[in-house]
Parts: structure tokens; C-alpha cells; sequence
């Protein structure tokens, strides 16, 4: 297998910005969605558009613990995993990266990612509260929960997720895009 330059600029960007959740942000205003849409838009392998973006968000949740923010919150973990494949998925569904494919793929990504993310808060409060699922909450009632404008902390957890998704994917997309006109090496096949 050969690795390209490429490769190796690919995976630093992924890296920096999944690392750059240790920084200060605004409440879930995170890069998820888009290290995962811009690894699925740009890896050949697919292996690789699955992988590198998962390993990367692994690494920063294992740093978040070492210094002491919660970066791993049980079984809802593991669909917040999923829901970076689902959205690696629909990256290397992308063939060009003009501006309004990825603001499209943007907010494709988040909506998935919502969807499989509130399922795994509705099944991990099944196995930890027991069949009673909190007084009876079906899916659902955890839907309308993570609606914004339900209340402050809903409002806060899906805008911060489409604000850092869009920010991330136009950072992303927008200085691979600038590199790929300076760099030849870069240019246009796949890594």
C-alpha cells in the first residue's frame, strides 16, 4: 500500500481538529460531523474514511479524560461512533466539494448524526433506568427533547452541533481546497 503526501495532510487536518475540542467552544460546537464527511469526501480507502476520522475523535475523547473532561459517557458512546461512520458514509458519497454540495452534506451529516446520537440517549436510558425508560420516555419524547427551542440545554446541544458541523466542514473543506491549488501533490485524485 502506498502512502501519499496526500494521505499524511489529510490525516493531520482530521487530527488537528478533532484535538481542537480541548480548546474552549461553545457547547457542542464540535467536528465531528465534518471530520467525518471530509474523510469519507477525500480518503480512497474506504477503510480509511471510516477509520482515521473514528481513531482521531478516539484519541481527543482519551485526552479529554486525561485532563479531567468527560469525554466518554457510557453506552451513548458507542452511537456517537456510529453516527461517524453513518456520516463517513455520506462523505464518500461526495465526488466534488463546491461550496453548496458541502454545505448540503453539512447538514445532511448533522441531521444524521442527530437521529442516531438521541437514539442511543433513548437506549441507554432504557438499560439504565430500567423498562420504564424514565416514567415512560419513548423515542419519541426523546426526539421533541433534543428539538431546539424545547428548552435551553436542547436549544444549545443541536445549534452548537449544526453551528460547529458548518464551521468545521467550511474550515476543513475551504483550507484542503486553498492547499490543493498550491500544492500539486495534493491535486485532485483521492488520498
Amino acid at each position: 500500500m502506498k502512502i501519499t503526501s496526500k494521505f499524511w495532510f489529510i490525516t493531520l487536518m482530521i487530527g488537528v481538529a478533532a484535538i481542537s475540542r480541548i480548546l474552549p467552544h461553545p457547547y457542542n460546537f464540535t467536528p465531528l460531523v465534518a471530520i467525518s464527511l471530509f474523510g469519507g469526501a477525500n480518503f480512497e480507502k474506504k477503510w480509511q474514511a471510516y477509520l482515521i476520522p473514528l481513531l482521531a475523535y478516539l484519541f481527543s475523547d482519551l485526552v479529554l479524560n486525561m485532563i479531567g473532561i468527560k469525554g466518554f459517557y457510557g453506552v451513548t458512546q458507542l452511537f456517537v461512533y456510529g453516527g461517524m461512520i453513518l456520516v463517513a458514509a455520506l462523505g464518500t458519497t461526495m465526488h466534488t466539494a463546491k461550496t453548496v454540495k458541502v454545505l448540503g452534506y453539512s447538514f445532511s451529516g448533522s441531521a444524521i448524526f442527530w437521529l442516531v446520537s438521541n437514539f442511543g440517549v433513548w437506549f441507554a436510558n432504557g438499560i439504565t433506568s430500567g423498562p420504564t425508560h424514565e416514567a415512560g420516555l419513548t423515542l419519541g419524547m426523546t426526539y421533541l427533547r433534543a428539538l431546539p427551542f424545547y428548552n435551553q440545554f436542547s436549544n444549545q446541544l443541536f445549534l452548537g452541533q449544526f453551528a460547529g458541523d458548518l464551521f468545521y466542514c467550511i474550515v476543513l473543506f475551504g483550507i484542503f481546497g486553498l492547499a490543493q491549488k498550491k500544492l500539486p501533490l495534493l491535486k485532485y485524485s483521492k488520498a
